[in-house]
């Protein structure tokens, strides 16, 4: 129900600005531009699940060869007795869990493209112990919000544009991000435990939790000592070796168990394809909201009115001008990329806000995007509280995203 009061929100909020614009302004080509954006927003929304159909065809495929040949069952094992607690509702040994792992992991490491399929098929996996088949369940929320927060050890995409736009030292920013992603990650595993009543007090989860925490120190401070160079050759060579390892890992156990490796590719994939064509209207039907309320100028008003009060309470402004970064974040990925773009353009990416727009990029993931393809992909519609709670956990990580840029670079 959240998202459909959300969409009632942007559609009507985007309109009301407009006849704001036109009336007292005499803007009135501004109906023009959320006209175009609706049908550009929707054009996009097909193009992206489009081209998520190759990945998500091929990974599919990889998946149900992994099931057949039983490498999930294995997985689950390996994940069960720290996901068992923090899923208390599914079974220890439910292939879900494997594919929650194999997506989490695929997250920290910055493979978009390999994490999506693995979250689809885990949502597909978690919809056939759902009792109501239209409402989100327990484990489908608590999954979805660690997705939003979108804990990430190696943000390359975003040392990657830092370096086109002439940063000196392109990963200056690697500290702030990963630090400030483990925070929108923690909170929201611990906002939506609290929620549930989850027990998170005891010797697994925080065994765990303690060394995530140790081995992502650890991680930082390797990386601290890197050249860009040495960074960018390392992750790549990681993130390459990781996957092909586990795709050849997944094809050699069913070819042990004698499974026909072809035909439970080509079975995978066919259910790639139908997802990907199934998540079409939810994906447009976000894109064209969030399409409006940017056309409309309504982004611009909220940016302005937060300068206005924070320099009313005087205290310091710079941050402001970083603040369309983390608005767009949680509405769209491609927007935000845009804003941080923009952002280093027009500042330069070795400024304050050039910087802090980076970490705000790489602290957290795209919300509603996520929510609407993951929970379209299984057809949900009452999606609870997830989107408050992915909220709640994209604002302390941009909380946190800000707290760190002046910490380091201000």
């Amino acid at each position: 129900m959240a998202l459909n009061y959300i969409w009632i929100a942007f559609v009507l909020i985007a309109f009301v600005v407009a006849l704001v614009q036109m009336i007292f302004f005499g803007n009135a080509a501004i109906f023009n531009d959320i006209l175009q954006s609706i049908f550009g927003s929707a054009k996009s929304g097909f193009e992206i699940s489009l081209g998520l159909t190759g990945i998500l065809t091929f990974w599919m495929g990889i998946l149900k060869i992994a099931e057949s040949g039983g490498a999930m069952t294995v997985l689950s094992r390996i994940v069960a007795p720290f996901f068992s607690r923090i899923y208390p509702e599914l079974p220890k040994d439910h292939p879900a869990l494997s594919s929650i792992f194999l997506n989490m992991s695929a997250n920290m490491l910055g493979l978009d493209n390999a994490a999506t399929p693995m979250g689809l098929q885990a949502m597909k996996q978690m919809q056939e112990l759902n009792p109501k088949k239209d409402t989100a369940s327990n484990p489908m929320i608590m999954f979805l919000v660690l997705n939003t927060a979108g804990l990430v050890l190696v943000p390359m995409t975003v040392m990657m544009y830092r370096s086109q736009f002439g940063a000196v030292n392109p990963a200056d920013v690697f500290l702030p991000i990963v630090v400030a992603t483990l925070c929108a990650w923690l909170s929201g595993l611990i906002l939506v435990a609290v929620i549930q009543k989850i027990n998170l007090f005891n010797r697994v989860v925080m065994g765990v939790l303690i060394s995530l925490v140790g081995f992502i120190i650890g991680l930082v401070y390797f990386f601290s000592r890197l050249s860009q160079e040495q960074i960018t050759a390392y992750s790549s060579f990681a993130a390459a070796f990781i996957i092909l390892s586990i795709i050849v890992a997944f094809v050699v156990m069913a070819a042990r168990k004698k499974i026909n490796v072809y035909s439970s590719f080509i079975e995978g994939a066919k259910d790639g394809f139908q997802v990907a064509v199934g998540i079409i209207p939810y994906l447009v039907s976000i894109l064209v909201a969030i399409g409006m309320f940017r056309a409309s100028g309504a982004m611009d008003l909220l940016v302005d009115g937060i300068r206005y009060l924070v320099a009313a309470t005087g205290a310091n402004t710079d941050f402001v001008e970083a603040l369309p970064t983390a608005f767009m974040k949680p509405l769209s990925g491609s927007g935000a990329r845009g804003m941080m773009v923009e952002t280093m353009k027009e500042f330069g990416a070795d400024s304050f806000v050039g910087r802090l727009s980076s970490i705000i990029q790489g602290s957290t993931d795209t919300t509603f995007y996520i929510l609407a393809v993951y929970f379209g992909s299984v057809k949900i519609t009452n999606t609870r509280y997830a989107v408050i709670a992915g909220l709640a956990a994209d604002f302390i990580g941009i909380t946190a995203a800000i707290l760190l840029g002046y910490l380091f670079f201000h």
